[in-house]
């Protein structure tokens, strides 16, 4: 191969690589949900609160070192706890609440972004589809945007625990 195609060759690769992250998607939303028979007040109770959430978050049951530090009030906009552990380290803040309906929080994970997360309380039946999402937007970051791609295979699973501990609880 001349050296004229060879550079072009290689030219041609490195913009491809490079162009590549910014063709996927900026944006990534996880979500699970489940059916639980308990009231949606009680569901509510549960994760408008730094405590509530304690009771069921699904990263100690994967973590026993995992670091919780509880801050703000003990419950409603405001409410937040600090994590430490082998996933890494953040801040989670409540920061709107529709009550027995929806908690949202959003979490800081420095670097990695501000995901926010929702808790949607839909009545079904005799108990409650709570729906877990979180979104997460990379905007430009290209390493953000390949991350996204395997979000929901990482958190899913993590989410369906939660909802486990979740119905457990309530």
């Amino acid at each position: 191969m001349p050296i004229n195609s060879t550079l072009a060759f290689a030219v041609g690769a490195l913009a491809l690589i490079g162009i590549s992250p910014y063709v996927m998607p900026g944006e990534v939303t996880i979500e699970r949900e489940a059916v639980i028979d308990a009231s949606p007040e009680a569901v509510y109770q549960v994760l408008s609160s730094n405590q509530g959430f304690q009771r069921i978050n699904p990263w100690k049951d994967a973590d026993p070192t995992l670091q919780i530090t509880l801050s703000g009030p003990e419950a409603g906009i405001g409410s937040a706890f600090s994590f430490s552990g082998k996933d890494g380290e953040g801040t989670q803040t409540i920061t709107a609440l529709d009550p027995a309906r929806r908690v949202v929080t959003e979490i800081d994970l420095g670097a990695m972004g501000k995901p926010v997360q929702s808790f949607t309380l839909e009545p079904a039946g005799e108990g409650v589809r709570v729906i877990w999402s979180t979104r997460a937007d990379f905007g430009l970051n290209p390493i953000g945007r390949i991350i996204g791609l395997f979000m929901d295979d990482r958190l899913g699973p993590v989410y369906e625990q939660g909802l486990k501990n979740l119905a457990n609880v309530v």
